[in-house]
């Protein structure tokens, strides 16, 4: 399925008006179905939909590793696409005693649950002894803007990227939590470098949740955290770093994984 949509329009500008068209992102509706059982309705762009199936069940709960899911068929249709997965009797379970519903809009995920209190909770990824040097962050967004083909064609789209072993790999997304699930999904199908995170957007307290289930040790995020991202990120022992753009970044926990971040004496 085509994840850019061409338009007719009318631009107007200093030159008068000129008919012209425009590539747009898609955004439709992806059915997450179980074992038969339709569990959750995501509006997101119709890209990577594998990953995304992989993703979106680690970061849900409903499974422990790629093993624990079998994508059986992606069914596309012209408002959408279908996707039909088994899950072992187990983690079946797991998914029955969420009885969990939601249509999930391209903005929010979790918003859409029966109730926070009922999600699991966020693995610790304190002893992860991962190290970053801030000037590694800063050349990966430098990188980042040029590696987001879909934004590129369109605007407005979402990028998660990996970082590992001077190798960037990126999915993007209409909806941010939908392209880091995408991402986590494509990096729990194999084996996973040791590496940071990148995110295109501001860092809600969602995205903190999906890179502590994921054990993700360090995030990096263009725009601004949320208090609850930060508390959060502090709970799970995850370094969290925002406004990362041009020749400076906040890290507002975490620090001690950061080389160049802070003077020992400031350490978070």
């Amino acid at each position: 399925m085509n994840p850019l949509k061409e338009f007719a329009l009318l631009k107007l500008g200093r030159d008068g008006p000129v008919q012209a068209t425009d590539l747009v992102i898609e955004e439709r509706p992806i059915a997450m179905v179980y074992n038969g059982v339709h569990h959750a309705l995501m509006m997101a762009t119709p890209s990577d939909l594998i990953d995304f199936a992989y993703g979106f069940s680690l970061t849900e709960g409903l499974i422990d590793g790629a093993t624990d899911l079998r994508v059986l068929e992606i069914v596309e249709r012209s408002d959408g696409a279908i996707i039909e997965m088994a899950l072992s009797e187990p983690h079946f379970a797991r998914l029955a005693a969420r009885r969990r519903s939601l249509l999930g809009s391209s903005g929010c995920g979790i918003c859409g649950s029966e109730a926070l209190a009922g999600l699991p909770a966020p693995a610790d990824v304190g002893q992860i002894g991962l190290r970053v040097d801030s000037a590694d962050i800063r050349r990966a967004f430098q990188a980042l803007a040029r590696a987001q083909i879909l934004n590129r064609q369109s605007g407005g789209v979402h990028a998660a990227a990996w970082i590992h072993s001077a190798r960037m790999t990126v999915r993007e997304d209409v909806g941010r939590h939908n392209a880091l699930d995408k991402l986590i999904g494509d990096q729990m199908r194999q084996t996973r470098s040791e590496g940071f995170l990148l995110l295109s957007s501001r860092l809600s307290y969602e995205l903190v949740y999906k890179a502590a289930v994921a054990k993700i040790a360090v995030v990096a995020a263009i725009s601004a955290p949320t208090a609850l991202a930060i508390e959060t990120a502090k709970r799970c022992g995850i370094t969290l770093i925002g406004f990362a753009r041009d020749e400076q970044m906040n890290v507002y926990c975490g620090a001690e994984r950061v080389d160049a971040a802070l003077n020992p004496s400031d350490r978070l």
